[in-house]
């Protein structure tokens, strides 16, 4: 029976810390990591949690993805990077509270309005949606094509609810 409530409550863990963590496309529905793209207003639309992530996507040869200090930010500035990123699919996990800042290092690009700054507030139960929204607490189903691509997406945890459960049965 210790075995058991041993089990249970490591999977009961990991289930929470999976099912808190969401990712965000930067800059959708409408755009994506461009110089079309309101990232003050996207960004105004989120709540960040640690844990959660966000992926820039963009073309390689036309865009990066360069973090920054602040006055960096302000200034445009891709002199001290604190991280320079180039695939194009960038995923940067949020890991703790606090101010974080990007630009885009492509000369013109940040002046323009191609930079972003992600407030990582502590965690709560959903970082689905903005607090005082409709449906702030709700879960997100599946993607489908009538779904936005810019939905956060929830880590799923049913899969391995399921076979925790079949698991900690079999050591009864």
């Amino acid at each position: 029976m210790a075995r058991f409530i041993a089990v249970a409550a490591v999977m009961a863990a990991a289930l929470v810390g999976m099912a808190s963590a969401a990712v965000y496309n930067v800059g959708e529905p409408a755009g994506s990591w461009d110089l079309r793209t309101n990232y003050r207003d996207w960004a105004a639309s989120k709540r960040f949690h640690p844990g959660d992530q966000i992926v820039f996507r963009y073309t390689p040869q036309a865009h990066d993805v360069v973090e920054v200090n602040k006055a960096d930010y302000d200034s445009c500035s891709t002199a001290r990077p604190i991280a320079t990123h180039t695939s194009g699919n960038d995923a940067i996990t949020l890991t703790s509270t606090g101010t974080r800042y990007f630009i885009c290092g492509i000369t013109g690009h940040c002046d323009a309005g191609m930079k972003l700054q992600v407030d990582v507030v502590p965690g709560a139960t959903t970082s689905l949606a903005p607090a005082g929204a409709p449906g702030a607490n709700a879960p997100v189903s599946p993607q489908t094509p009538s779904t936005p691509a810019s939905a956060a997406t929830k880590a799923t945890a049913t899969g391995f609810a399921l076979a925790g459960v079949l698991l900690a049965a079999s050591l009864i």
